[in-house]
């Protein structure tokens, strides 16, 4: 079985609001709201849903227009499971 040094995500759906399903390279699938974290800084950006939906993922994490992303560590540790892959 292949060896996962680090977390990344791998996939990634919009739930609705301000939530996430994302899929997680260690075949977990995570859910999260981040309604909490767009009263940040650069995050208050994410209040307007049609920027949070153009979503794109990088290599490792999902990111908004190269102005927004989030560690993969980050991402899993705050969300919560809903199943495997």
């Amino acid at each position: 079985m292949e060896q996962h040094n680090f977390l990344k995500v791998t996939h990634a759906d919009y739930l609705g609001g301000h939530t996430l399903r994302m899929t997680f390279n260690n075949g977990e699938v995570r859910t999260l709201d981040f309604t909490p974290l767009t009263k940040q800084g650069v995050c208050r950006k994410l209040k307007d849903l049609n920027y949070f939906k153009n979503f794109t993922l990088d290599p490792y994490t999902i990111d908004w227009n190269n102005e927004i992303g989030f560690a993969p560590e980050y991402l899993y540790s705050v969300s919560t499971l809903v199943g495997r892959a």
